[in-house]
Parts: structure tokens; sequence; C-alpha cells
């Protein structure tokens, strides 16, 4: 027995056009980097690193543009990786990643001319790291090849058993 698609005419507004089903996708990439939480009451006020696993969950419509090497696709995967990497994981991989008020680390990475330092403005806890990764990676992604794409969800693993989602309002349980 053959499958055969439903009618796509059953997932267009008839007045708009415009496809109701949107999709999602997600890509996971991985980098290195150090920190530490100044006022933490527990190790985290140590130096430390993670190795951080960062997951981009873009939602959109599939492209249908017939003859497009990315038709069929919501955006090709090795794009989302590539503009991922250029835009924060290259700045962050192999990093310390320092809050611009630690006086005291700052100072010390000073000593360190070729020291890979990235100096952020808040506190390097899972939850802002993720809150930065989302605001940068935004602008980037958001309807990037004009088929109502845009970044969903940014899911920042610290360990394998701790991670911080940041979710664009509007993002339902659903797609969680």
């Amino acid at each position: 027995m053959a499958f055969v698609d439903p009618d796509p005419q059953a997932f267009r507004d008839p007045l708009t056009e415009l496809t109701l089903i949107m999709l999602t996708i997600t890509r996971q990439l991985a980098f290195d980097a150090g920190h530490r939480i100044p006022d933490h009451q527990s190790r985290c006020r140590n130096l430390h690193g993670h190795r951080y696993v960062l997951e981009i969950t873009l939602q959109g419509s599939v492209i249908k543009t017939q003859g497009a090497p990315d038709c069929g696709m919501v955006m090709d995967f090795s794009e989302v990786k590539t503009l991922a990497m250029r835009h924060l994981v290259e700045a962050w991989d192999h990093a310390f990643l320092v809050y611009q008020d630690d006086a005291r680390v700052r100072a010390f990475l000073e000593t360190m001319p070729e020291h890979k330092t990235v100096i952020i403005n808040r506190i390097p806890t899972a939850e802002n790291l993720a809150a930065i990764a989302f605001e940068r990676l935004a602008g980037v992604y958001d309807a990037h090849y004009g088929v109502n794409l845009r970044l969903a969800k940014v899911r920042l693993y610290e360990t394998p058993h701790c991670w911080a989602d940041v979710v664009r309002d509007g993002y339902t349980a659903e797609d969680r």
C-alpha cells in the first residue's frame, strides 16, 4: 500500500495563502569554556570549565522552491551550524567567559595577553549565557531565508544534567 501525502491545500489559509503548519528543527553544537560565579557560596566561585552543549531550535515553513538545494527544509542544518559558529561558538570556544565586574579575575587574565578572554555584561551563569546566546543569534536566524524563519529556543547545557532554556514568546508548550 502506497502512502499518499495529504492535500497541501488543507494546510493553507484560504484568505492569505500562507501555510498554517510551522516546523521546528534543532541543531546541537558543543564548545569548551571556562568561567566562575564570583559570589557563589560553593565551588562555582572558583575558576573552572565546562563542555557546553548548545541547542538551537528554529521555527519556520518548509522551503518549497523547486530546484533549490534546501527545498524541503526549514533551513539546511549545515547552514545553521555555520552561522552559529561564526556568530557565537568561535568566540566562546576555549575562552574564559568573565563578568565585566569581576575585577580580580579580569586583572589576572590581563596578565596573559595571548589568553582568549570574553568579557560579558552579566555573571556567566548557564541562564545568562543562554540569554546572551539567544540575543546574539536571534538576529542572525530570524527571517534568514524569508520563509517565516525565527529562532524559537536556545538550550545551553552546562553539564549533562543541568541546562537553561530561553524560549521566544509565542513558542507554545507543545513545541518545547
